[in-house]
């Protein structure tokens, strides 16, 4: 079986530039977001699994990989917007959509305010429980960096340095691989794509959004590991009992990228949810 060809380009959008995959396939649209200090390398595999049956588009969402990165508050409305903007962008009325982590809250903030572009929501391994956050009042205070890469040695002095410690700080062979997607090289060194404003910004703006769910009345998949992280049981079964029309399942591997964890395991369950919608 051949691979699915992914082109690239980059969408002029109001307030940004979005850099994206599309396979510019037949059949309907299935758009993906990935997850905080992601890029849309991390639906490749996905993207070659549905590539023949579905067109699959994957941003760089704004402040992540080669999508502008503005001073702004990154709230999930905001960022909902930029993934409207798209679609008006390529001429696209509905799309099924799919969101890993911080972008299944954007997908889930999409479906609500957008209703007629979503025949059908995944919500991959991502409560509706805000983040924790420091006791701030405004942008303004919001740190520039991130606290998860706040005391990383940026840029590093060589890629095998960046190897080593990236491998260090991240617990399986998938989180090593997502950071190093947005690994790059400059004069300076070795830098990370994602902006630590963004990050930080969109931390700070991470509301609790149970408020949301009863609206949305489309077809929805609710996937989370096993390790409960992502989803604890009292959110899991909450999440559930608000959606209307929401299908679960729970995967055998542990894994916050439940897409790559055990991606036959994930397959069935998207198929699944393929032929219910």
């Amino acid at each position: 079986m051949g691979k699915i060809k992914i082109y690239r380009d980059v969408a002029k959008l109001k307030s940004i530039e979005m850099f994206y995959f599309d396979t510019k396939t037949e059949g309907p649209t299935i758009l993906c977001l990935h997850g905080r200090w992601g890029r849309a390398e991390t639906w490749y595999d996905f993207i070659q699994h549905y590539g023949k049956q579905y067109r699959v588009i994957a941003p760089d969402q704004r402040g992540h990989g080669l999508s502008s990165k503005p001073i702004s508050k990154y709230t999930a409305e905001e960022m909902a917007e930029d993934i409207i903007e798209l679609l008006k962008f390529l001429n696209i009325d509905s799309v099924i959509l799919v969101g890993h982590s911080m972008g299944g809250r954007i997908a889930g903030y999409l479906t609500s305010l957008y209703p007629e572009y979503v025949k059908a929501l995944a919500i991959l391994d991502r409560s509706a429980s805000g983040l924790p956050k420091p006791n701030m009042v405004s942008l303004e205070e919001i740190p520039t960096c991130d606290p998860l890469t706040n005391d990383w040695s940026l840029p590093f002095s060589s890629l095998s340095e960046a190897r080593k410690f990236i491998q260090q700080v991240t617990d399986s062979d998938l989180s090593y691989q997502y950071f190093m997607n947005s690994l790059y090289e400059t004069v300076e060194g070795y830098k990370m794509r994602f902006s630590s404003q963004a990050i930080a910004a969109g931390i700070y703006n991470d509301e609790d959004w149970f408020h949301i769910l009863p609206s949305i009345k489309c077809p929805v998949l609710l996937i989370r590991a096993k390790c409960h992280e992502g989803i604890p049981d009292e959110d899991f079964i909450k999440m559930q009992s608000l959606i209307s029309n929401c299908v679960a399942g729970e995967m055998s591997h542990p894994d916050h990228n439940v897409h790559l964890g055990n991606k036959e395991e994930f397959y069935e369950y998207f198929d699944d949810f393929l032929k219910r919608r």
